[in-house]
């Protein structure tokens, strides 16, 4: 399973890459801090959604 895939590898302040829903057909990776942790189970196939400072929502494909 991949990093970006369980709860407890995430925290707030973690730079990551992560896919906004409107790029999931495309895969584009945006880059931000984790704000919020949205997802509530201890893990999640297509990765944890977070919020970034910024705003943006989308789940996470790779942590810096």
């Amino acid at each position: 399973m991949d990093r970006g895939s369980i709860r407890s590898n995430i925290k707030e302040g973690l730079e990551v890459g992560i896919v906004l829903k409107q790029d999931q057909r495309t895969g584009k990776i945006t880059r931000g801090i984790v704000k919020r942790i949205l997802t509530n189970s201890s893990t999640h196939p297509h990765g944890i959604k977070v919020q970034l400072t910024d705003g943006q929502v989308g789940r996470i494909k790779e942590i810096y």
